[in-house]
């Protein structure tokens, strides 16, 4: 199964015949013998093809980064409680973290994802439905295959349920496409990226394709000329990643995808912060991806239209008890 491919269905059909000796002998005269139909034996589907094995590389890779999870979590990071006593904010606190977390990109457009280049951006969101599409390499194992489709649909509705915008999972003609792909698929993904993105930049593409070991997971968006909502966004993640790492690429890749694209160093608790304190969405990311789609605000704003709004909305939704 390649790129592209779906998750495979394996039909098992059992077929058992047995052979006997007999004496044959004349029916009764009044008896009409009606001949056997021919057995038509059911068509076996084919089994799908096994995964490729992993380049050393790919091995490798995958030690490291089960090193780093467990590193992280002895240090107490990659929470996925969403927040609590501690990790206490304001509605001030809330405001300015929209802000900066959706009114700036974290890369400029032709970057090379190995420098964080944090540049003012208009407000961004999806003004149409997504169809969105999970696609594995070929070294992918099947059972890791059904857990990240599981982890992907549960968490688009979550987040389709946060923001208002439909959600279906659709292969043919998907505007967000979620890969998860070893090392050695990602060094072959050139092509199919080029044909979902025609006019990706050959910066973009080399730094997908090239991918630095502290890049974790990534995740593109393209629009209309002149326009900013979103027309087609497309996720990589790693597939060596261990579960919770690989689930936290998801919570943040797919919601960074929904138009928070940046990361904010004062933003707390939240996974947009590159302390890697929280793996999975909080409370307060829950609120971020709320004001992002609330009416109150229009896809294209800049920020100096946008945030006395954001500030108005990040008051409503904390008197309401959010925190």
């Amino acid at each position: 199964m390649g790129i592209g491919g779906k998750l495979r269905c394996l039909g098992l059909f059992a077929v058992m015949a047995s052979t006997a000796g007999c004496h044959a002998f004349a029916p009764p005269s009044d008896v009409v013998e009606t001949p056997n139909p021919p057995s038509v034996e059911p068509n076996k589907p084919s089994p799908p093809p096994e995964p490729l094995a992993p380049s050393e590389a790919s091995k490798q890779l995958a030690v490291y980064y089960q090193r780093l999870q467990n590193d992280l979590l002895t240090q107490g990071l990659l929470r996925g409680d969403g927040g609590g006593p501690d990790t206490q904010f304001t509605d001030t606190q809330l405001a300015r973290n929209f802000v900066r977390i959706a009114l700036f990109n974290e890369y400029r457009d032709d970057s090379d994802f190995r420098n964080a280049n944090s540049t003012v951006s208009k407000l961004r969101r999806w003004d149409d439905p997504i169809r969105m599409a999970v696609s594995f390499g070929q070294t992918v194992p099947y059972a890791q295959r059904d857990q990240d489709i599981a982890s992907v649909r549960s968490y688009a509705a979550r987040l389709s349920r946060i923001t208002g915008v439909p959600i279906k999972f659709e292969d043919e003609n998907a505007n967000f496409h979620v890969f998860f792909l070893g090392e050695d698929d990602r060094r072959a993904f050139e092509p199919q990226l080029r044909q979902l993105i025609p006019t990706i930049s050959d910066a973009t593409v080399r730094a997908l394709i090239d991918l630095p070991r502290d890049q974790l997971c990534v995740v593109i968006g393209t629009f209309a000329p002149g326009r900013s909502h979103y027309t087609k966004a497309i996720a990589v993640i790693r597939a060596e990643h261990p579960n919770l790492m690989r689930s936290a690429c998801i919570h943040e890749e797919l919601a960074q995808g929904m138009g928070l694209a940046n990361d904010s160093p004062s933003a707390r608790p939240s996974i947009f912060n590159d302390d890697e304190e929280f793996a999975l969405l909080t409370t307060h990311d829950e609120l971020l991806l709320q004001m992002l789609y609330d009416p109150r605000l229009e896809t294209g704003m800049d920020p100096a239209t946008a945030a006395p709004i954001a500030r108005i909305i990040a008051r409503d939704l904390m008197a309401q008890g959010a925190s």
